[in-house]
């Protein structure tokens, strides 16, 4: 079964815009391409700029535990000042508009 996680880091001081988000977020996009297990990754940015994070939809549940291991949390927690919260749901039922598909299972990548 498909796993999704969600990344929040807790709010900023100061609001990022859409275009600041959008230069910070650049920089490390290239580097999931290589994240095993990782399908699609998405970067958040909250209405009012304060609240930062990303989905994450995995293969499985152990390719996202893989990823969000206590390495990775006391990385991104150096890096940005603060641990983001990390959740992560089942994904039963994925309806894909680009494929016009219904996936029960993880598409082959």
């Amino acid at each position: 079964m498909m796993t999704v996680a969600i990344v929040r880091f807790p709010a900023r001081e100061e609001a990022l815009s859409v275009h600041e988000a959008r230069e910070m977020f650049s920089g490390s996009a290239p580097s999931y391409l290589e994240v095993d297990g990782l399908l699609w990754k998405a970067y958040l940015r909250s209405d009012d700029g304060l609240t930062v994070g990303g989905t994450y939809w995995f293969r499985d549940r152990a390719s996202a535990e893989a990823k969000f291991n206590d390495g990775w949390l006391e990385g991104v927690t150096a890096k940005y000042g603060k641990a983001p919260t990390v959740e992560f749901f089942d994904t039963p039922v994925v309806v894909d508009k680009a494929t016009q598909s219904v996936l029960f299972e993880s598409p082959v990548v």
